[in-house]
């Protein structure tokens, strides 16, 4: 197992690299700059059509519903594990390095909901089917890479985000808090995740929407009170991670061997195992929206991005510094509650807000990416192979327990880039449509309240 892991860790080092992270971030800053700043100017319109009324229209679940399961795929052990794997392996510095992925990931998801809509069709049951595999093959005209990018979600769905990394966090998170044993926690999860994901898009939803905005609550008003004891620490935590982004050696002292490089790469890493900008993931629940609108739904998205990222990944991020976490020697979970227990009045309650987080963010990851990976299934082998599919994903849930945490991440990371590549490529080759897209519907905005004057 241990050369095993470090064939995988060089793997990853090459699928990582240079050229990966500039495709991603050049993405970003292209769509930055030809939607004129989007995600700063149009940020307020954004979060307003989360809530707007759209009934009549078609698709499964509402623009919120469909967030929040975009959301629930999101949030989970990149919040919280995730985070504090990118401070110990890359320094306080990658966590500005996760700040620079969501602003740029931010344009790069709009599009990405954009083309969802845009693209989008029915299946054989009346329900939405879209992503990256309709807008690659109907849009950008390569049904290869439609199918690769599939293979990939399939892939990131079974053996990355979607089933190890949650699984393995559940279950240390419920050992630590509640000493329940690993056999138990697989038990009770493979059961719970069978009842819920046999619903479809709908069941899904519906849990997202009362587990997501509750957790994210609780968790961030956890981080407030420790922003608010440690207010004199803040400015000197800022500057670090600012200096330890650039100069890691001058910041930490030269004698953990963090480089730049390995700031900059840990941190977009981790930053998009966490938003999933670019990876192509959060279209396919766009595309279930009721929505007449792709431009909507595509700020709809991007609002994701934000709060995953700008928001929780951030507050988990200066929690671990302002408490010192990230010298004590831990973890994964176990350094963010550490964080917590310290950060907090009462030590007890920090564990627990950290742990039960966990466990409810990781449990949505996974009943969110297992429809992520039915809709790839469908893609490539229609309803038959879903019943399939459904149970290798219910299967591996049962034995996530039993993995070990830097193989699963490593793995994880490797899948992850796999599927980002197809799709990093459709939107460069369909950026012209959402450049347009865009300018048509804000001038019919402008023109409207030019008439209503």
């Amino acid at each position: 197992m241990e050369f095993f892991t470090e064939l995988l860790k060089k793997i990853n080092e090459m699928v990582w690299g240079i050229p990966l992270i500039c495709l991603l971030l050049g993405t970003g800053i292209y769509f930055t700059y030809k939607l004129k700043l989007l995600q700063l100017t149009k940020l307020k319109l954004a979060f307003s059509c989360i809530f707007k009324k759209q009934d009549n229209n078609e698709g499964d679940v509402s623009s919120f519903q469909a967030l929040c399961t975009a959301l629930s795929s999101t949030i989970g052990t990149g919040n919280i594990v995730g985070v504090a794997t990118a401070i110990v392996s890359g320094g306080p510095g990658a966590l500005f390095w996760m700040w620079v992925s969501a602003f740029f990931g931010m344009a790069t998801k709009y599009a990405e909901g954009l083309l969802a809509i845009r693209y989008r069709v029915k299946d054989e049951n009346n329900q939405m089917a879209g992503g990256p595999m309709y807008y690659l093959e109907r849009g950008f005209g390569s049904k290869w890479l439609a199918k690769i990018f599939a293979f990939f979600g399939i892939a990131v769905a079974l053996l990355g985000i979607g089933t190890f990394t949650q699984v393995k966090s559940i279950s240390d998170a419920m050992q630590l808090s509640f000493n329940v044993p690993p056999i138990i926690t697989a038990l009770l999860l493979t059961i719970a995740v069978a009842f819920i994901t046999i619903g479809g898009i709908k069941r899904i939803a519906n849990v997202a929407e009362k587990i997501i905005p509750l957790m994210c609550l609780l968790y961030i008003g956890g981080v407030v009170v420790i922003l608010i004891t440690h207010l004199n620490v803040i400015p000197q935590v800022i500057v670090l991670i600012i200096e330890s982004a650039f100069n890691p050696q001058a910041a930490l002292g030269g004698g953990l061997g963090i480089t730049m490089t390995m700031a900059m790469q840990k941190g977009i890493s981790r930053g998009i195992f966490s938003n999933e900008s670019g990876l192509g993931s959060a279209p396919i629940a766009a595309a279930a929206a009721k929505t007449d609108s792709c431009v909507e739904q595509g700020l709809v998205s991007m609002t994701g991005t934000f709060i995953d990222t700008v928001v929780i990944c951030t507050m988990t991020g200066i929690a671990i510094l302002l408490t010192n976490s990230h010298t004590s020697g831990l973890e994964g979970a176990a350094m963010t509650s550490q964080a917590f227990s310290k950060g907090l009045f009462i030590p007890v309650i920090g564990k627990y807000i950290v742990n039960i987080g966990l466990i409810f963010f990781a449990f949505t990851t996974i009943i969110g990416w297992n429809y992520y990976g039915e809709r790839c299934m469908y893609y490539l082998k229609g309803l038959k192979a879903i019943p399939y599919y459904k149970f290798v994903f219910i299967v591996f849930i049962a034995i996530g327990p039993f993995m070990s945490l830097e193989f699963i991440f490593i793995l994880a990371d490797i899948v992850n880039g796999c599927m980002a590549i197809p799709n990093l490529i459709g939107l460069i080759g369909l950026r012209k449509e959402v450049i347009m897209e865009t300018k048509i519907y804000f001038k019919k905005i402008d023109n409207y309240i030019k008439e209503a004057r």
